[in-house]
C-alpha cells in the first residue's frame, strides 16, 4: 500500500487498534521489544513481503509492492543489503506477500509471490507466482509457475497469504472489509485455467497485511497494521480450523506501515519489516526473540 492509501485507511485501522477479540499474550512467548536493525534508505523502501531464506542462511527474501521494479532482494538478518535478483518476464501489478514453503517437487523449497493487491477492486483475477528458491549465485530468475485465481464473489483487495507445507494448499486473506475473509486455492493448483478459490472462513478483524507460519506450522501469526494475532495449531488441523480460535495479542512495537512478517527458520523468533512511509522516516528490520 502506498502512503496516500495508508492515510485514507488510517481511521479504519485506529478503530480496530487492540482487537477486542484477542486475549493477553502468555508472558513467556516472545520478547516485548524487538531487536531493531536500521536499514539504509533507498534500496528497499516499499517492502510488503518477507521470507527467511533456507538456501542462503542469514538472509531474508524481500519483495516490494505495486509499480516497483520486478526484483527480489536479499536482506541480511543484520539489516544490511545483499544482492537483488531480476524476475524476468514478471509484472509487478501489486505484489503484496511472499512465502517460502514446500511445493510440487519433494525436497524442494519454493517461493510464493502473491500479486493479489487490488485497492480499487478493478481486477477480475489474480496470480501467485511459484518458483524454486534461487541460489546465491543467481542473477536472473526466468522460470515460474503461474497460479491464476479468482474469487467466487467478485473482486477483493488482499495483502496476505499462507501456504500449508503439507497439503500445499494456498490461503489468501482479504484486507479492506469489515472482517478479513479466508479463501483457499486447493492443491494441485492449475497452471492453465483460472481457479475459483473457495471461501473457508473469516477472521474477527480486518486490515490483514501479512501472515506467517512457524517451522512445523504449529503456530500462526496474522498481522494487521496495529496488531500481531497469534494462533496455535494442533497436529493434523486445517489452517482455517486453527484460525477459528480466539487469537492471542502479541506485544508489538508499532510500525507506521508495517506490512511484512515471517518466522526465523530456526524458530527462535520472528521478523517484521515496514515500508518507508516518507523520505525522512527511518525503517528497521525488527526481530522478536522467543523467550
Amino acid at each position: 500500500m502506498k502512503p496516500l492509501l495508508f492515510l485514507l485507511t488510517l481511521a479504519l485501522v485506529i478503530g480496530h487498534c487492540g482487537n477486542k477479540s484477542t486475549t493477553a499474550v502468555p508472558p513467556s512467548l516472545f520478547a516485548d521489544t524487538p531487536v531493531a536493525r536500521a536499514i539504509v534508505p533507498g534500496i528497499i523502501d516499499e517492502a510488503s513481503g518477507i521470507a527467511d531464506s533456507k538456501r542462503i542462511p542469514g538472509y531474508l527474501w524481500v519483495e516490494e509492492d505495486s509499480n516497483n521494479p520486478n526484483f527480489l532482494y536479499l536482506l541480511g538478518h543484520d539489516g544490511k543489503h545483499g544482492k537483488k535478483m531480476f524476475l524476468k518476464g514478471l509484472n509487478n501489478r501489486d505484489w503484496e506477500d511472499l512465502v517460502l514453503s514446500k511445493g510440487p517437487e519433494a525436497g524442494a523449497n519454493y517461493l510464493y509471490l502473491a500479486d493479489i493487491g487490488d485497492n480499487y477492486l478493478q481486477h477480475a483475477a489474480y496470480v501467485i507466482y511459484r518458483f524454486k528458491e534461487p541460489a546465491l549465485a543467481t542473477d536472473t530468475v526466468s522460470e515460474f509457475e503461474k497460479i491464476r485465481f479468482k474469487y467466487p464473489d467478485g473482486s477483493h483487495n488482499a495483502e496476505a497469504i499462507l501456504v500449508d507445507e503439507t497439503s500445499h494448499d494456498i490461503f489468501v486473506f482479504t484486507k479492506t472489509e469489515t472482517t478479513s475473509k479466508i479463501y483457499k486455492i486447493a492443491y494441485p493448483q492449475s497452471l492453465i485455467d483460472t481457479t475459483t478459490a473457495t471461501l473457508e472462513g473469516e477472521l474477527p478483524f480486518p486490515q490483514v497485511v501479512s501472515a506467517a507460519a512457524s517451522p512445523g506450522m504449529n503456530e500462526l501469526i496474522v498481522k494487521t497494521y496495529t496488531s500481531l494475532n497469534y494462533f496455535s495449531r494442533q497436529v493434523g488441523e486445517k489452517i482455517p480450523e486453527s484460525l477459528k480460535r480466539q487469537p492471542v495479542a502479541l506485544k508489538y512495537q508499532w510500525e507506521l506501515q508495517g506490512e511484512a512478517i515471517c518466522f526465523k527458520n530456526d524458530n527462535s523468533g520472528f521478523f517484521t519489516l515496514s515500508e518507508r512511509p516518507s523520505v525522512t522516516a527511518g525503517v528497521s528490520l525488527n526481530f522478536y526473540k522467543r523467550k
